[in-house]
């Protein structure tokens, strides 16, 4: 009988001992790999922070809706990266074929956003000043594109007010050398989907959120520089 209880007592406690190291078998498991999961259902630590930097806001009476970051490559969200450059601090550096924009700031650092680029955005080359800055701007569609798309754009050939529905969004910026203007934009846009891509019509369009960020932070004057395709981006160290 005494040893049938010590056998039993043994059992329970190997049993008990099993259990505790089961945790430790599954930790073992879990971590063996390469690293942290890519997958695009993997948790985002910064979801929170983008959804409140791109939540509703309203702007002059006009409330702008909020952007679902989760649809939007996450490289292109703005975000502050590091940037050696002999280009001062302000100037705004585009650069249409990796499809970013970014803010010259101290320390080596840049203020870097995503944007869309259309063909007039792949037109200039070179440098310039913020020769005109405007809230809400109106827009007109363009003879080519008019003749391209007549029954879309003739019926708005005499202009359209700034609101959630004109194609250059909330803000636009408008590059001026030589004292005149060159016809290239930054801007907003009514298709946040657009970002980080090519697109149809329009300059350098960012999100709404984003061209009212910049607009804020550069004054009229500031240096602007537009890289062409292929081209290092100037000065960089």
């Amino acid at each position: 009988m005494f040893h049938t209880t010590v056998a039993r007592a043994a059992n329970r406690g190997a049993r008990v001992f099993l259990l505790l190291l089961l945790p430790a078998f599954a930790a073992a498991c879990t971590t063996t790999g390469s690293g942290p999961s890519t997958s695009a259902n993997a948790p985002w630590p910064m979801l929170s922070y983008y959804q409140d930097m791109y939540g509703e806001i309203e702007d002059n009476g006009i409330v702008i809706p909020a952007v679902d970051v989760t649809k939007i490559d996450r490289q292109y969200l703005r975000q502050m990266v590091d940037y050696p450059t002999s280009e001062p601090v302000g100037t705004i550096v585009i650069d249409p074929g990796n499809r970013f924009l970014y803010l010259v700031m101290e320390n080596g650092k840049a203020m870097r956003y995503g944007i869309g680029v259309a063909k007039a955005g792949l037109e200039y080359e070179g440098d310039g000043v913020i020769g005109r800055k405007a809230e809400w701007p109106n827009w007109a569609p363009t003879l080519a594109m008019i003749e391209r798309e007549p029954e879309r754009y003739r019926p708005l050939a005499a202009g359209m007010l700034g609101g959630l529905t004109n194609p250059l969004g909330s803000r636009a910026l408008y590059l001026y050398k030589d004292g005149k203007d060159t016809l290239y934009r930054i801007h907003g846009t009514t298709e946040p989907w657009s970002i980080g891509k090519s697109v149809s019509s329009g300059c350098i369009r960012l999100l709404n959120h984003d061209i009212m960020d910049l607009y804020k932070r550069v004054p009229r004057g500031a240096r602007m520089v537009v890289l062409g395709a292929g081209q290092p981006q100037p000065g960089t160290v």
